[in-house]
Formats: C-alpha cells, sequence, structure tokens
C-alpha cells in the first residue's frame, strides 16, 4: 500500500485530527487544484466536475472534521 493509499484510508477512517497539510494533499490526490487562498481560506477546484471545497485549519493547525466530511461526500457522490 503506497503513501496516497495510507493517507485516504487513515482520512476516511477518522477525519478527525487530521493535519491540514495532509488534507491539502489529499485532495490534490483526488484531482482537485488550489483555485485561490483568501486569508485562511482555500478553496479547491476539481477540474473536471467544477466542484468547490472551501477549507480552513482550526487553531491547532488541523483541519475541521466537518469539512473534510464534506469532501468525503462530495468525492464519493460523484
Amino acid at each position: 500500500m503506497g503513501k496516497q493509499e495510507k493517507l485516504d484510508q487513515r482520512i476516511r477512517n477518522n477525519p478527525n485530527n487530521i493535519k491540514f497539510k495532509d488534507v491539502v494533499q489529499w485532495l490534490k490526490d483526488q484531482g482537485f487544484v488550489l483555485d485561490r487562498t483568501r486569508g485562511s481560506h482555500h478553496l479547491f477546484l476539481h477540474p473536471l466536475t467544477r466542484r468547490r471545497l472551501n477549507f480552513q485549519p482550526d487553531k491547532s493547525g488541523n483541519a475541521k472534521p466537518y469539512q473534510i466530511k464534506q469532501a468525503l461526500e462530495a468525492i464519493d457522490g460523484e
């Protein structure tokens, strides 16, 4: 199992306490590109589906679990 698969499995099994940088890499692995950053908000765009996802880190530098869940719904629903 490669790094990408391990990261995907870790995020899917427990979306809590995932570092923001790991989520950014995971989204890129899923085909999303960073469209723009404004302040702490990072807007990702999938070039084929035109789906947009907004992420911002919490105070501890982790990704917010509800945003990861939204991303999983967007990825698995398409």
